[in-house]
């Protein structure tokens, strides 16, 4: 492994993994190994295995290293695979069950009550349960649809930057970013009408 001081030789490192050298690939894996994660656990329901589908990722990149031609960065080709890889595991996800009021907890239930009611701001303490509760609201959503909203709302990604993650289009984009914002809401006064009635 090199020395914390030394730069990451990736270049020569995939030299060595295309050569077979199993220590260069265990090295390659440790030096990507936050990226992917990241990757994984910012797209995905927290129910979903992040490990499993981390190898997954990884096993995709030694499979289709072939294939990488050096046009874009290592690590952002990597990126791909795994935002790739994310979206096509939550399109095989069977559909979920209708969301209920009933299926938040006590603190979450708080929360959207007092958001719902404005009656007083949402204290700090509260701030895990409302996060709670907005990945359960996009857990409701098309697997593109809560993607192109955790990377805009929630990672404060540009479009720019979205689209080269994606492959999509900066139009595409917008209209999706546009048409998962009112779904959202829709569901948001789903959940409300439910708890009123």
């Amino acid at each position: 492994m090199p020395d914390d001081a030394t730069p990451f030789d990736l270049a020569g490192c995939l030299q060595l993994v295309r050569q077979r050298d199993q220590a260069a690939a265990r090295e390659l894996v440790e030096h990507l190994y936050p990226l992917v994660i990241r990757i994984v656990r910012s797209h995905l329901p927290r129910r979903v295995p992040e490990e499993d589908l981390a190898q997954e990722v990884f096993l995709k990149m030694f499979t289709r290293l072939e294939q990488y031609q050096g046009a874009v960065p290592f690590p952002h080709w990597v990126s791909r695979i795994a935002v790739t890889t994310c979206i096509d595991h939550l399109r095989a996800q069977r559909r979920r069950p209708e969301f209920r009021w009933a299926d938040l907890s006590e603190q979450e239930t708080e929360v959207l009550d007092a958001v719902l009611t404005n009656e007083n701001e949402v204290a700090a303490n509260d701030a895990m349960a409302a996060q709670e509760l907005v990945h359960k609201l996009l857990a409701q959503l098309k697997p593109d649809d809560q993607l192109v909203l955790r990377l805009l709302d929630l990672e404060q990604k540009t479009i720019a930057e979205i689209a080269d993650l994606t492959g999509w289009n900066q139009s595409l984009i917008k209209v999706r970013a546009f048409r998962a914002r009112r779904k959202l809401q829709k569901l948001f006064q789903e959940l409300q009408r439910k708890e009123r009635s």
